[in-house]
């Protein structure tokens, strides 16, 4: 059933939509709920309420969203909804990436509302699936990320319980289980090594001290991802690219890249816009390191998940190989290489 028929999939793919295009949490969070409170309603109540004109006096519905859910059960393509999917074939896309893009099964960096995600573990997955892929790494923040509330070693293993349920349902879809481990001073990862023993796969990302000197930064990133748990390591630099700005961690590259070339563990290509790290000059010197990489989303709400063309187009340009992007493999492979 198409957008014009179903009114909760139109709210969602508006919300979709504006997530893809970094709109106010907000924004999204009106279109979110009003999409689950017409899944709340009986069959037909929807009609009968726009008959009754009482659509607005739902919890979770005000007027815009009423205005979808009206055009919607009318037969029509909500106005809103056509307008942004308007702008969305409208954007100025990278060049190239398509045919790596069209080899992507999986992602390995993604973010729920466990930690600071806008959405529940449910409606990523589910989107994920939908997009194409067979897997996704769920990896939220871990313990000392509290800004990003990050997960103690209790929720943790609540979320692994989630995910085994959620898996039970999903089949063939796969959501692997997983975390974005913060690298501690000392190249330690924030989370018991007994748990993350437990886990499919682990991400190890800097969100502390970015601006220490190149030497103990270089040491600190040789130690994670040499950690035997460690299998990508997100978003090297730490640059942000939007509002202010944040600069680039300074470290030896040709020696934090024979590490993960030696130990295994892939480099991440993050595709968040405000990211897109690393830069080229360093996806370069990885990609000649011969280390493996991740195209990753670093996605925070289902919409974002949208975003990896803008890394294989980086991929490409740099000469990264296919075969050499884990999130080209099959969960099975995946799962091997991680184990």
């Amino acid at each position: 059933m198409g957008p014009e028929r179903d009114p909760a999939a139109a709210l969602r793919r508006i919300a979709f939509l504006l997530e893809r295009s970094q709109a106010a949490t907000y924004r999204v969070k009106a279109f979110r709920t009003a999409a689950a409170a017409v899944d709340a309603m009986a069959a037909g109540e929807a009609a009968e309420r726009v008959a009754a004109r009482s659509l607005e006096r739902v919890t979770g519905i005000g007027p815009r969203t009423a205005e979808v859910i009206r055009e919607s059960l009318a037969g029509e393509v909500p106005g809103y909804l056509d307008r942004l999917e308007r702008e969305a074939a409208a954007e100025t896309v990278p060049e190239g990436g398509e045919e790596l893009r069209a080899l992507l099964t999986g992602d390995c960096h993604l973010h729920s509302d466990w930690s600071d995600g806008g959405s529940p573990i449910e409606e990523m997955g589910r989107t994920a699936a939908e997009l194409g892929h067979t897997w996704a790494v769920l990896t939220d923040h871990s313990p000392r990320l509290t800004v990003a509330r990050g997960l103690s070693p209790e929720r943790l293993r609540q979320q692994l319980t989630v995910v085994e349920r959620l898996n039970a349902e999903w089949a063939p879809f796969r959501l692997l289980t997983g975390i974005e481990c913060d690298i501690l001073p000392d190249g330690s990862l924030d989370q018991e090594p007994e748990l993350l023993e437990q886990l499919d796969v682990v991400v190890v990302s800097v969100h502390s001290k970015l601006r220490m000197d190149p030497d103990p930064m270089t040491r600190r990133l040789e130690a994670a991802v040499r950690h035997p748990r460690a299998n990508v390591l997100g978003h090297c630099t730490g640059r942000l690219l939007d509002g202010r700005g944040r600069p680039e961690s300074r470290f030896d590259a040709e020696r934090v890249f024979a590490a993960c070339a030696e130990a295994g563990t892939a480099v991440e290509i993050n595709c968040r816009p405000e990211r897109q790290d690393p830069p080229l000059r360093l996806l370069r010197a990885a990609a000649a390191a011969g280390v493996l990489f991740a195209i990753d989303t670093d996605a925070h709400a289902p919409g974002q998940l949208d975003w990896q063309l803008s890394g294989c187009a980086r991929a490409e340009a740099c000469g990264v190989a296919a075969d050499r992007v884990v999130t080209t493999w099959s969960a099975e492979r995946v799962l091997e290489w991680a184990g």
